[in-house]
């Protein structure tokens, strides 16, 4: 069999499309839709049923997958390896969510870019964009909170993120501090502005049924799409927030912010690191992906 061929019946397989297989590719659609019917023909068995959307594949076509793709990968890493010495000079395609990039990846991938890697960062809050980004071919890593089911995704957990509300301490001594919370539960907390950096407020949200077991009904005094912007506004007295523990772990050691609350069980958001699959044979990809997962180790 033609290794180009199979090389776009992989595509396919993963992508569960002829049109995302032809943009990742490179290729047009009728070319993807050509060469399919071509292996088909050899192997003498349809390969993929068409659906309205996309294509999903037959019981013959999950088999061949099943023996080529991983054969198909390690052709392409034995290739890519001759290029691993000039793999720093690459361009590596990152998303991720404002904070947790430019406070946590961005630091960790510091060295690649020392030896030669460039690196082009998209910024997004909504993980649903920085995945579908991805599976485009606009990206070559995803950061995100949200584990994709696409096939075409491979997800590894990155790092459990600690949630953590908190005020200036004019607020604690108003509410009576961590211990009146605890014995009078969300009521004490009713009347404190909450600062957010979005309308439908999920950080408190999450935070309220993970810890009080019932929903917020706040609705948020200050809203700006900046998690560091809504560290100030806290410390300036403004109100509370829940922040990620490694944004306001300063300000907490330092007294200007203090935590409302210090539940047994702190609410905790985990973070995934998304790849296309098959592309870790890139060693600038994997190299990143590495370094990342090395990285969080210490966080």
């Amino acid at each position: 069999m033609d290794l180009a061929l199979l090389r776009t019946f992989i595509t396919v397989h993963r992508a569960g499309s002829f049109t995302r297989a032809a943009q990742l590719l490179g290729l047009s659609q009728p070319a993807v839709t050509g060469q399919i019917r071509s292996l088909e023909r050899q192997v003498g068995r349809p390969l993929f049923l068409r659906l309205p959307r996309g294509v999903a594949p037959t019981s013959v076509g999950d088999e061949l997958a099943h023996k080529v793709a991983p054969h198909l990968d390690a052709l392409l890493e034995i290739a890519e390896n001759d290029l691993a010495d000039e793999s720093g000079s690459r361009t590596l395609h990152l998303i991720g969510p404002p904070s947790f990039t430019a406070l946590r990846a961005l630091p960790a991938l510091a060295a690649l870019a020392a030896e030669g890697l460039s690196l082009r960062v998209a910024l997004s809050r909504a993980d649903e964009d920085g995945l579908a980004g991805l599976a485009a071919g606009h990206h070559d890593l995803c950061i995100g909170t949200l584990r994709s089911r696409d096939r075409l995704l491979a997800a590894t957990p990155l790092w459990d993120e600690e949630q953590v509300l908190i005020a200036s301490p004019g607020w604690q001594e108003r509410t009576g501090g961590p211990q009146a919370v605890r014995a009078g539960g969300p009521d004490v907390l009713r009347d404190v502005p909450v600062i957010s950096f979005d309308e439908e407020l999920p950080l408190l949200s999450h935070y309220w049924l993970a810890v009080f077991d019932t929903r917020s009904t706040h609705v948020p005094a200050i809203v700006v799409p900046d998690l560091r912007a809504v560290l100030l506004a806290v410390i300036a007295g403004a109100g509370m927030a829940v922040l990620p523990r490694y944004m306001c772990c300063d300000a907490l050691s330092s007294g200007v912010a203090v935590a409302l609350i210090d539940p047994p069980v702190p609410p905790l958001r985990t973070y995934f690191l998304s790849v296309r699959a098959g592309t870790l044979a890139l060693p600038h990809i994997a190299r990143a992906h590495d370094r990342l997962l090395r990285a969080a180790a210490a966080w």
